[in-house]
């Protein structure tokens, strides 16, 4: 845990992430999902996997923090929520799951690529963190 914190306090907007390796394949990962508006999806644990937010929001660019989403990114990041709920069905998360995206150093955001976290196959506790 203390390492993923002194990720997140050291990590920076901009520049190649883990996700952007994985979605030109330069990263082997069982692809969960894909389609043209999320990139991949991999299981990291048990019930637990991750999703690349969007390969580009229109005109180009990633989207780095949630805090820096536009308006224009509505159906992007909707369609994240979705593709979250098909692959918590794949991944048989039957008895429930929790979706996750960290915003900013504090929060643990250590990949400055939006992307969607989920959670399940064991007890969760409230508040998380």
């Amino acid at each position: 845990m203390a390492d993923e914190i002194a990720k997140a306090q050291a990590a920076l907007p901009g520049g190649d992430t883990i996700f952007g390796k994985i979605i030109r394949k330069e990263i082997p990962a069982k692809i969960i999902f894909e389609d043209d508006q999320v990139g991949t999806g991999r299981r990291l644990a048990r019930g637990h996997a991750g999703f690349p937010g969007g390969k580009r929001r229109v005109g180009g660019a990633d989207i780095f923090q949630i805090s820096v989403a536009e308006d224009d990114d509505e159906n992007l990041l909707g369609h994240l929520m979705i593709v979250g709920k098909k692959c918590a069905a794949d991944l048989g998360l039957k008895k429930g799951y929790r979706m996750v995206v960290n915003e900013g150093t504090d929060r643990g955001q250590s990949v400055y690529r939006v992307h969607l976290h989920v959670l399940g196959g064991q007890q969760m506790n409230w508040l998380p963190g």
